[in-house]
């Protein structure tokens, strides 16, 4: 989003700060910020330093958002997303106790179960921290991965490595493994909460773009890809983050359509 509004800024007029884990980009003459908040799962866990985030066992405190819902008061558009990172295992470990705390124990619960509880407790700070009458809210959905060229038919090919095209076949992106329980659980919690939040479906419309995601032509710990790891894509293909430009814009044009709309 970035990107496409800083084109439009004349040099000298803009400013971007980056921090940890907020970052603003400053349009001076419209006395406007766009900020990025580190929250991948909207409450507490063990991966909020975004400068260390690369943990295996994720933890959560999924009643625990005040933390970083501080840092979301006052906005005139919120748009909240969390779904990649609950991908790393079927189940999610609940904190017992407190981070403050030092805890170490916790539960271990299926995946759409903590899911929901955490969209409850977005919901109700929703409710009682942000005058909806004066923002404007947004969900939007989950981005698909592609790392099984088989799906698409390519039995010999590694996840979206040297794919040009998208995929052809409608039928196909029902099984790229989505999990979609996690969009029903933010439309049912949205509409049982009575919130005026305007879901965004990205979803379908990326599934088809095995073609767009940066694969080897990433960025490992801050360094792009060695020609040696660029020639090992089954260990490095990047089939999670995308191109930019790329489908990203097209969700901000989805985005920009509806706050216009508003």
């Amino acid at each position: 989003m970035v990107c496409l509004l800083q084109s439009a800024i004349l040099p000298g007029k803009k400013n971007w700060k980056m921090g940890a884990p907020l970052s603003v980009f400053t349009i001076q003459d419209y006395n406007a910020t766009v900020e990025f908040y580190w929250s991948p799962f909207l409450v507490e866990s063990n991966s909020d330093d975004p400068r260390n985030h690369s943990i295996a066992k994720r933890i959560i405190k999924p009643e625990s958002i005040s933390k970083h819902g501080i840092h979301w008061q006052h906005a005139d558009f919120l748009v909240f997303n969390s779904y990649i990172w609950w991908m790393n295992s079927p189940t999610m470990k609940v904190l017992q106790g407190t981070f403050d705390e030092g805890s170490v124990k916790y539960d271990e619960i299926e995946r759409s179960i903590a899911y929901k509880r955490v969209l409850r407790t977005w919901a109700q700070w929703l409710q009682q921290n942000v005058d909806l009458n004066r923002t404007s809210v947004f969900f939007t959905g989950m981005s698909p991965v592609h790392q099984e060229s088989s799906i698409w038919n390519d039995h010999d090919g590694i996840a979206c490595a040297g794919e040009t095209t998208p995929i052809s076949n409608l039928s196909m992106v029902s099984d790229i493994g989505t999990d979609r329980r996690l969009l029903d659980v933010v439309a049912k919690v949205i509409k049982t909460a009575k919130i005026l939040v305007k879901l965004i479906d990205i979803t379908t419309l990326s599934e088809y773009r095995k073609d767009a995601h940066t694969s080897v032509y990433s960025i490992r710990q801050g360094k792009l890809l060695t020609p040696e790891q660029k020639a090992d894509p089954a260990t490095y293909a990047d089939c999670l983050h995308w191109c930019l430009p790329g489908v990203p814009d097209t969700w901000n044009e989805f985005l920009y359509t509806h706050i216009i709309s508003t």
